[in-house]
């Protein structure tokens, strides 16, 4: 009888379990079993491990095989775990030492011929093996780069089984030829779900291809609401006609966010390697992501689910960077109303027959809707023929308690010719933009530094009025509107946040009355007489 055991990683949503990988020879008739709770995918590894380790050069136990994998009560998915369950097999047989492998974390997928296949969510994977104290583990060669981002982990990347073998045995290492130069090569198509990345403009090329601020014409009331939001993480709805530029101003709004920071690029991979939108040549996301997805989108596509296990929906794609909803009265009610957890927590729970899993949900939103079905609806003598009781249906798609939460709403006024034509001169361009965000969140982190919140639309509301006060008799003009109804309670201490952003804006130390005026416009659209520029340097 033999014995061995060998470990990887099982992910439920981006959170990742050391699963031991046992396997078990017995005398008697020839046969695989595999049990521990495994999916469709990982039962058909017992042919593609066979054939594998066969056609590897390794002779293949004529006893009864029974591999387990354990803790049996957490579901197992996809094909990560053959590298594991092929290396217990032969440690089991005799072929390696079981000792070698015992502590080694082994997460990829064998090809038929042998070959070691990258797959979907390594990054979550080493992190769960780093935090469970494994210090050595073995994925495909193109997956060394993004397992190499978690500290305190030796990687090996290996292009075969048979190199593996031979590296466990202190044999000779046989030179694999690399499949597949100067095309796509068919081994990594497996990282890259078909359709999964569409709209999030992760794969736009370089900075030089990215859309600059100073293409959009006029516009300077929204400019400045752009701004704002990008400086203190507050969400966004514009509001106007078709054509105003309400898709090229959020389009830009992810480069005018700061860079991610170490963390925050570890956090948004894991979740785009799950998702399988991350590109095999950029191992770590470095710059905010943009996810835009279409108004028919249902709701788990959004939040997150599907059949088993739930993956990943558009608000974790968005993790850290800006999600747009064009067209968002079109989308289904109950679509944007299972926003509104993901917008106050910062995650989204979702639950499913499989399990529940917790999802990272930290977006900017940014919501665009036209005043009318038609659009023409604000428009002087453009001949709008909505009736009145269908503008208002159309408007109450975007239900108050989901309005509430958003800090920032401007009404977006068409384009005049010349500001179309360049005669008004061109705006900023992002990179000047970007410098003033840069400065206010770098003040906003110093000043909560002590705390664990690092942008002003994070703090609670109870924080800003008793250790972050405004100046004496800044709030009286919010105070009268939530006496009025004109503000709810929430709303008060969205307005107080955004005054602070307004005032890390402008190099303050604490929002007046004028930042906090600016921020009762910003947020009602009721002109409050304050000159455009107000609250800036």
């Amino acid at each position: 009888m033999g014995f061995a055991r060998a470990c990887s990683v099982a992910l439920v949503g981006v959170e990742g379990v050391v699963v031991e990988v046992q396997a078990d020879l017995e005398p008697g008739v020839a046969a695989f079993t595999l049990v521990g709770l495994p999916d469709k995918s990982l039962v058909e590894s017992r042919d593609r491990v066979r054939a594998a380790v066969v056609n590897s050069g390794a002779e293949w136990p004529q006893k009864k095989l029974t591999v387990g994998l354990s803790p049996a009560s957490v579901p197992k998915s996809g094909s990560g775990f053959d590298l594991a369950v092929a290396c217990a097999a032969l440690g089991a047989a005799g072929r390696l030492d079981p000792a070698a492998i015992a502590d080694v974390v082994m997460v990829g997928e064998l090809g038929l011929d042998g070959r070691v296949r990258p797959v979907r969510g390594v990054l979550p994977a080493i992190l769960a093996a780093a935090e469970a104290g494994y210090e050595h583990v073995v994925v495909a060669e193109q997956s060394a780069g993004e397992a190499a981002l978690v500290p305190g982990v030796s990687v090996l990347g290996v292009r075969s089984l048979r190199q593996l073998i031979a590296v466990l045995c202190d044999e000779p290492v046989p030179d694999e030829p690399v499949q597949g130069q100067g095309r796509l090569d068919a081994v990594s198509a497996g990282l890259m779900v078909p359709g999964a990345g569409v709209g999030l403009g992760l794969a736009a090329g370089g900075d030089a291809h990215r859309p600059d601020l100073a293409d959009v014409a006029g516009q300077p009331r929204a400019r400045q609401a752009l701004e704002v939001a990008a400086a203190g993480g507050h969400h966004l709805l514009f509001t106007g006609p078709p054509g105003a530029g309400k898709t090229m101003l959020a389009e830009r709004l992810s480069a005018v966010l700061p860079p991610l920071t170490r963390r925050e690029s570890l956090e948004v991979t894991a979740v785009h390697s799950v998702a399988g939108i991350l590109h095999p040549g950029e191992p770590l996301v470095s710059r905010a992501p943009y996810c835009a997805p279409h108004h028919s989108a249902t709701m788990q596509s959004l939040i997150g689910g599907g059949n088993g296990v739930p993956r990943p929906g558009a608000v974790s794609l968005a993790h850290r960077g800006v999600l747009f909803l064009d067209e968002a009265p079109e989308f289904s009610g109950k679509a944007l109303d299972a926003l509104r957890q993901p917008l106050e927590s910062g995650h989204v729970v979702v639950a499913r027959a499989a399990g529940v899993v917790r999802l990272p949900a930290r977006f900017l939103m940014v919501l665009a809707a036209n005043p009318c079905p038609c659009g023409r609806h604000t428009l002087t003598g453009a001949g709008c023929e909505c009736p009145p009781s269908v503008v208002r249906r159309y408007q109450a798609r975007l239900s108050g308690p989901l309005l509430d939460r958003v800090d920032l709403r401007v009404e977006v006024e068409p384009v005049g010719r010349a500001d179309l034509l360049g005669q008004g001169g061109r705006g900023e361009p992002t990179a000047v933009v970007a410098a003033r965000v840069r400065d206010a969140r770098a003040r906003a982190a110093e000043r909560l530094a002590a705390t664990p919140w690092t942008t002003n639309s994070e703090v609670p509301g109870h924080e800003l009025r008793t250790r972050l006060p405004a100046a004496p008799g800044a709030l009286a003009a919010a105070e009268r509107d939530l006496e009025r109804g004109a503000l709810t309670a929430r709303g008060l201490d969205r307005v107080l946040r955004v005054a602070w952003t307004v005032a890390d804006l402008r190099g303050a130390d604490r929002p007046d009355a004028c930042d906090v005026a600016v921020a009762l416009e910003l947020r009602t659209g009721v002109q409050r007489g304050v000159p455009l520029g107000a609250g800036q340097r």
